[in-house]
């Protein structure tokens, strides 16, 4: 089970109990009946080609500070997942851009805080200014046999170098 954010109810307050609810050990309120279900995070980016280069943003943050991904982002709650790639996009790189088809989808968190799920679009530049923001330091295109060092396993994958 991985670690849980609620040790008491957050209807009744109840302290929880962990038990074996749907095959699986989950924090259950012994007095109302609430049973904690962990969702998986969801993140968004965008595949960006032009002039047979790939966009990337180079990371401020941790983990990974310093390495190079595609522009993407998590989703938030009731948020459409292509908007989202579209909102990162343009957070990261200054840069509008237009989803032109799914590239793919893929599982697996990569550290503590990561995404559970990404979901990669591929995108074409419609507008803006290439201009590095929000939580990347630099935004620029290479070409394909010229990465600069890549920061997560999703990343690698999308440009087929993994």
């Amino acid at each position: 089970m991985s670690p849980t954010i609620y040790r008491y109810c957050p209807q009744c307050a109840a302290e929880l109990e962990t038990r074996i609810v749907f095959g699986k050990l989950r924090p259950v309120c012994p007095q109302c009946g609430f049973i904690y279900f962990a969702d998986p995070k969801v993140a968004a980016g965008v595949l960006v080609e032009q002039d047979d280069q790939v966009l990337l943003v180079r990371r401020i943050n941790e983990p990974l500070q310093g390495l190079w991904s595609i522009p993407a982002g998590f989703v938030d709650a009731h948020e459409d997942p292509q908007e989202a790639a579209l909102r990162e996009c343009l957070e990261e790189t200054g840069l509008e851009v237009r989803i032109t088809g799914l590239v793919d989808v893929i599982n697996g968190r990569e550290h503590e805080r990561g995404a559970d799920i990404i979901i990669v679009y591929r995108a074409e530049v419609i507008g803006g200014h290439l201009s590095a923001g929000d939580d990347a330091d630099q935004a620029a295109f290479f070409p394909r046999n010229h990465l600069p060092p890549l920061a997560f396993r999703a990343t690698r994958r999308v440009l087929g170098v993994e």
